[in-house]
């Protein structure tokens, strides 16, 4: 399980990404509040996307389905390299990334009753070597296809993250798939 004594400070922000101040996450998260987020997807040569099953000990959002990973920038942190830190302590391994694109959505976790308000900025990269990924925050890990992570999103939508299902369909609107 996270150690929540431990937790981490979000940097919450206005609409237009300036900074109003800073919170532990679980509170922001328990108060639904707007703060900074990174997203990362990782593409290897065949062109598939490399997905995520979050955890079962995560205390929100536990074994969903998702982008490969996920982090909140620290104070005084940029967004690149809180995505950067991220990937190498989820998935072991860094590779060049390039941001995409930022948007804001808010999702209430009815598992856990805690809400995502989050100004989330998109990165992704391309990496084809062998990895070995943090089984304290990654339950499992998959290869796939766009077409068949939208088939399996269309089969079983709970299974998967919210702001995954946006990314996505951003990405595909601005032809980055």
């Amino acid at each position: 399980m996270e150690d929540l004594n431990k937790e981490e400070v979000v940097v919450l922000v206005d609409e237009l990404n300036e900074v109003l101040g800073y919170m532990g996450k679980l509170e922001a998260h328990t108060k639904g509040l707007l703060h900074r987020a990174i997203s990362v997807i990782i593409f290897n040569d065949k062109g598939e996307m490399l997905v995520q099953q979050r955890a079962l000990s995560k205390y929100h959002w536990a074994g969903i389905w998702s982008n490969t990973c996920c982090t909140h920038p620290r104070q005084d942190e940029t967004f690149q390299a809180a995505a950067e830190r991220r990937l190498f302590e989820e998935l072991g391994f860094n590779t060049p990334l390039t941001e995409q694109f930022h948007f804001m959505y808010k999702a209430k976790d009815e598992a856990s009753g805690l809400t995502e308000h989050e100004y989330d900025t998109v990165f992704s990269g391309t990496y084809n070597e062998n990895f070995e990924f943090n089984k304290e925050e990654i339950e499992a890990v998959r290869w796939m296809t766009y077409t068949e992570v939208k088939q399996e999103m269309s089969d079983k939508p709970e299974a998967y993250s919210f702001w995954f299902k946006i990314i996505l369909a951003e990405m595909e609107k601005r032809n980055l798939l």
